[in-house]
């Protein structure tokens, strides 16, 4: 689809005039007509605007001309997994996974890698396949290449490890020890824990990322444990999320 058409798309799907984006974006009623009929485009800081006011990126709203994956693990990119800057803009570089809050999630490939080979052995890669794919193709990509330049000085991992001691002081009955921390999609581990009253509740926002670990017991049940800088949270759960129980949510 045209930029054209994707602009005029997004406009009505809002129920706004063209007068009504012309004010939410600095222009003038007359330069979003010439938008809608394909004689201009939208510059480099209005497309920016755009891209908040709707919620999508800016490769959408040009026509999807970059066919984007993460330039950290290699995942082709749709907005939904596009990860975001502090101030809520896209960064088309890197999904929700590897870059959170201004933060780059992954100093290890080996890491990575270990991350990565149990999502696709899971969809039908032998670990072997996953493993030798991962190890070739992660080299390649501008964020391995850069890392060294993009390091923090340690102050994520630092953070990382201070979590993972919280989580272990807190001597959970039947709980294994914390020993590592992934990035993870609140969407993907937003589970719905039964309060005392009966009512359901969800703790996590879906389009926030956060670090976690799944371990595993051996007797049929998992503890999750997630947190960020504000909480730690700590479930227990069957296979797949199913009977959910909340053990802890505990403010930092």
């Amino acid at each position: 689809m045209e930029t054209k058409n994707i602009i005029l798309e997004l406009r009505n799907s809002h129920g706004l005039s063209q007068e009504e984006l012309a004010e939410k974006v600095f222009v003038t009623r007359q330069a979003v007509s010439r938008w809608e009929t394909g004689e201009t485009v939208p510059n480099t800081e209005t497309l920016k605007l755009l891209s908040g006011l709707f919620g999508v990126s800016i490769n959408t709203i040009l026509g999807s001309p970059r066919k984007l994956i993460c330039q950290c693990c290699g995942m082709p990119l749709e907005d939904a997994l596009i990860s975001k800057e502090p101030d809520g803009s896209f960064n088309e570089d890197y999904c929700k996974w590897c870059y959170a809050d201004g933060n780059y999630t992954y100093h290890d490939m080996d890491d990575l890698i270990n991350v990565c080979v149990k999502h696709m052995a899971a969809n039908g890669f032998s670990e072997e396949q996953a493993r030798s794919h991962m190890k070739d193709m992660l080299p390649k990509l501008d964020y391995w290449k850069n890392h060294k330049e993009l390091e923090d000085d340690g102050k994520f991992e630092e953070f990382k490890k201070q979590l993972i001691e919280e989580f272990n002081a807190l001597n959970i009955n039947g709980m294994p020890k914390v020993d590592k921390l992934n990035a993870l999609v609140g969407a993907y581990v937003n589970l719905a824990y039964k309060l005392p009253d009966g009512n359901t509740v969800k703790f996590l926002d879906d389009n926030a990322t956060y670090l976690g670990n799944q371990l595993e017991t051996g007797n049929g049940r998992c503890f999750g444990v997630i947190a960020n800088a504000d909480f730690l949270m700590v479930a227990s759960y069957g296979k797949e999320g199913t009977e959910p129980e909340l053990l802890l949510y505990k403010k930092r």
